[in-house]
C-alpha cells in the first residue's frame, strides 16, 4: 500500500517473481515466524479467527486469498472455489451494518489469480470467474475489490471492473495506484461514476515512463488523486500507513464535507496496529487488509521491499548463529 524508502526495493520486487528464490525462502524455518506477522494463516478457518478478532475491535476487514500468475485453467477454478468457501464463511459472521452504509466485510481479488494470463481466452476467463465471485458476494452483502497489479494489466482490470459494475455497482470496487501517471484521469472517471476506489501509492517497480518514482513525486500524486476522489461521487478508501497522508486525508474529507461513513482508511494486517486502533478509537472507519493462503511468497517479499525494518528483521533472524 505504500512506496518504500528501501534502496533494495527493485531487487526485492524482482525476487518476488523468482521461482528459485521462492523455493529457498519458503524452506527456511525462520521465514514462517515473520510471515505470520503479515499473513493470517493458510486456511479459511485461520483467517476467520483473525477476522472475528478484528471485528470485535470495531475494525472493518478485507480478505485476500493469496495467489497470482495462474498458468492453468484448473488453478483459476480452484481460486474461485476458495472464494466461494470464504464468502459462505464470512456471511455466517453476520453484519451489524445496513446495506446502505459501508459494509464491514470485503474480499480482495487479483484477476491474475482468475486466469487472466491464460493464452487466448484469459480476459474472458477472468471476467467469467470474477462475475461468479461478485454474484456470490452480492447475495451476501459483501463487497468485492479488484486489486491492481503491474501497469501492463491496468486497462484489462478497469475494463472488467466497468463491465461488472453495470450489474453490481454497489458491490464492485477497484484499486488505483497513485504513482502511475495515468491515475489522475482514472480517478476522474471512476469518481464521476460513483465508484468505490482504494487508492494506494503502488507496489511494483514501474519504469519512469509510466510512473512517478521519487518519494515526493509519488506523495504529491497521491494527494492530487485523493483530492479528486474526495470531491467526487464515489467512496474513497485511503490505503496508506503514511502519517502525513493520513492527516491530509482527514483535511480533504472535511473540506469535501464527508462524514465517517463517506470514506475510510485501509491498512495492512500486521502493520501499524497501534495507529489502526487509534483511528478506530477516534470513530474513523478503518479497514484491515488480511491476506491468507499458502501462496504467500510474492506478497511477503513485497512487504519486505516496502520497509527496511521488515527486511533487516528477516535477515537478522535468518543469519547463521555462531
Amino acid at each position: 500500500m505504500s512506496m518504500s524508502r528501501n534502496p533494495l526495493r527493485p531487487a526485492l520486487l524482482a525476487a518476488a517473481r523468482s521461482a528459485c528464490l521462492e523455493q529457498a525462502v519458503t524452506r527456511m524455518p525462520v521465514t514462517r515466524g515473520l510471515v505470520d506477522r503479515f499473513v493470517a494463516g493458510d486456511t479459511t478457518d485461520a483467517v476467520l479467527a483473525v477476522v472475528r478478532a478484528l471485528r470485535q475491535q470495531s475494525l472493518s476487514v478485507t480478505v485476500d486469498y493469496l495467489g497470482e500468475d495462474i498458468t492453468r485453467p484448473e488453478q483459476a477454478q480452484q481460486v474461485v472455489r476458495e472464494y466461494e468457501t470464504l464468502l459462505r464463511a464470512l456471511s455466517d459472521l453476520g453484519s451489524d451494518t445496513p446495506d446502505d452504509r459501508p459494509r464491514p466485510l470485503e474480499v480482495s481479488v487479483k484477476l491474475s489469480a482468475l486466469g487472466r494470463s491464460l493464452p487466448g481466452t484469459g480476459q474472458d476467463t477472468a471476467l467469467a470467474h470474477a462475475r461468479t465471485i461478485v454474484e456470490a458476494a452480492a447475495a451476501r452483502g459483501i463487497w468485492v475489490t479488484f486489486d491492481a497489479e503491474d501497469h501492463t494489466t491496468t486497462d484489462s482490470t478497469l475494463a472488467i471492473v466497468r463491465e461488472l459494475r453495470r450489474d453490481h455497482p454497489d458491490t464492485v470496487g477497484t484499486v488505483l495506484q497513485a504513482y502511475l501517471r495515468r491515475t489522475e484521469a482514472d480517478c476522474e472517471e471512476f469518481a464521476d461514476a460513483g465508484a468505490r476506489i482504494r487508492l494506494c501509492k503502488g507496489a511494483y517497480d514501474e519504469p519512469a515512463t509510466v510512473a512517478h518514482r521519487g518519494r515526493r513525486d509519488v506523495d504529491a500524486a497521491y494527494l492530487r488523486c485523493l483530492r479528486i476522489l474526495m470531491a467526487g461521487k464515489g467512496y474513497p478508501m485511503v490505503a496508506t500507513h503514511d502519517p502525513a497522508l493520513i492527516g491530509s486525508a482527514a483535511l480533504l474529507a472535511t473540506t469535501a464535507r464527508r462524514g465517517t461513513d463517506d470514506f475510510e482508511y485501509q491498512m495492512l494486517y500486521g502493520v501499524r496496529a497501534e495507529e489502526q486502533a487509534r483511528l478506530a478509537g477516534l470513530g474513523q472507519r478503518l479497514r484491515v487488509y488480511v491476506p491468507f493462503g499458502d501462496q504467500w511468497y510474492a506478497y511477503f517479499v513485497r512487504r519486505l521491499a516496502e520497509r527496511p525494518a521488515n527486511l533487516m528483521f528477516f535477515l537478522r533472524a535468518a543469519a547463521p548463529r555462531k
